[in-house]
């Protein structure tokens, strides 16, 4: 009877056992890291719907390494290095999410998905009764999405990684996957990863910077408004034609990132239009759906190989930093706002400038909440909310737009 390789018949193990000491911990590290994300998941910790299929795939795709007939080590998932186009028609024929890789996410179509799924969701009523301040503090939050470039570049990145992993101070997934795949493609699965771990913990991190910077007193301040002063209800025809006049606009001035501003508005135009039907199939088997899958190739994406790359700490920390510096800069807005309206504002809803949608909003509100119940922020949050998603995609197509000129 022939001796059989223990270590040729379980290759997930043998593959393990033959890389080096770095690759070897680095597969073990990811698996440990999936199976973390699964459980967070479960627990609500972070968000189940992409931390659950994303931990899981990445956990797969480092335990399912194994010899390919070349002598090399490989995956049946996923080669998205491969740009040869007879090479890829191969490709896609062996490696069972190619095909997904290839046709949704490499091209940003999945990001659109998913960025139409949030226009059906906005309601730009809240900005139009508040149009400057929602605007105002918007931008304010952005002091991230700025701040962070000259940082990272001093921590040496260049001028195209800077402006990809800063845009994570957007809070805007789609966001974030969009710039990095035209500026730093070489970057982009470890930005994304980097960008979707830390927008899931923004519901969890953030009430305590509310809590550092803005006491007690000011959090429980309850906005008074005279009869004149009452916000009316825009109607949806007005909200209809802003959403047409700002998607014409911005694909005008950003061609680049025409298709984020078409679906985002997209989105918008069918809330406002009562196309029940279709709204039902965006905002439900189209934005879930996308988003499920978004979470799937993001973990198959982080095969050892593949990200092991020593700028990755790097961008853990930029990363963390760009969020960081985005909800101080919402909540020096905030205040900004409270002394021009001479105390009548609570300076905690400038967070929700920051525009993970509605996640920054509800945080705002729960934090106000526990200091008075009787202070309703959300209507001034979900203006501030809604507003730093179309900043985020205005900046989008400003950096993909200038940074190559400069970079």
């Amino acid at each position: 009877m022939e001796k059989i390789d223990l270590l040729k018949l379980f290759q997930g193990v043998g593959t393990l056992l033959e890389s080096d000491t770095t690759l070897m911990f680095t597969r073990i590290g990811f698996v440990i890291l999936g199976i973390l994300l699964v459980y967070l998941g479960k627990k609500g910790i972070l968000e189940p719907l992409l931390m659950i299929p994303m931990g899981i795939g990445m956990a797969a795709i480092n335990a399912g390494v194994l010899f390919m007939p070349d002598g090399s080590q490989g995956n049946l998932f996923i080669d998205p290095l491969v740009t040869d186009t007879d090479e890829l028609m191969n490709v896609m024929q062996i490696d069972f999410m190619q095909p997904l890789y290839t046709l949704t996410f490499s091209n940003g179509l999945i990001a659109c998905f998913v960025f139409m799924g949030i226009g059906v969701l906005l309601d730009l009523g809240y900005v139009l009764q508040r149009p400057f301040l929602s605007i105002f503090l918007a931008l304010f939050a952005e002091l991230g999405t700025f701040l962070t470039i000259p940082i990272a570049q001093a921590m040496g990145l260049n001028l195209k990684e800077s402006a990809s992993i800063a845009m994570v101070g957007g809070a805007d997934g789609p966001m974030v996957l969009f710039t990095s795949l035209s500026l730093a493609k070489n970057l982009f699965v470890p930005i994304t990863v980097v960008a979707y771990l830390y927008l899931g913990l923004t519901y969890g991190g953030y009430p305590y910077l509310i809590k550092l910077m803005v006491p007690k007193k000011l959090r429980a301040i309850k906005i008074e408004y005279k009869k004149n002063e009452i916000p009316k209800a825009i109607p949806s025809s007005q909200k209809l034609a802003l959403a047409v006049v700002l998607c014409v606009l911005l694909c005008f001035l950003f061609p680049v990132a025409a298709p984020l501003f078409f679906s985002l508005f997209l989105g918008v135009a069918i809330r406002e239009s009562g196309l029940k039907p279709v709204i039902d199939f965006i905002s439900g088997p189209l934005l879930y759906g996308s988003t499920f899958f978004l979470g799937i190739m993001l973990g198959v994406l982080c095969e050892a190989h593949l990200i092991l790359d020593p700028k990755i700490l790097l961008l853990l920390v930029l990363g963390i930093l760009a969020l960081f510096l985005s909800g101080v800069g919402g909540i020096i807005g905030g205040y900004i706002m409270y002394f021009i309206k001479k105390g009548n504002f609570n300076p905690v809803i400038g967070i929700a400038g920051v525009s993970c949608v509605p996640s920054t909003a509800k945080v705002a509100q729960k934090s106000v909440t526990e200091a008075n119940p009787y202070s309703v922020i959300l209507p001034e949050a979900l203006g501030a909310n809604i507003s730093g998603v179309i900043t985020t995609a205005i900046i989008t197509g400003i950096y993909i737009t200038l940074i190559p000129l400069f970079g």
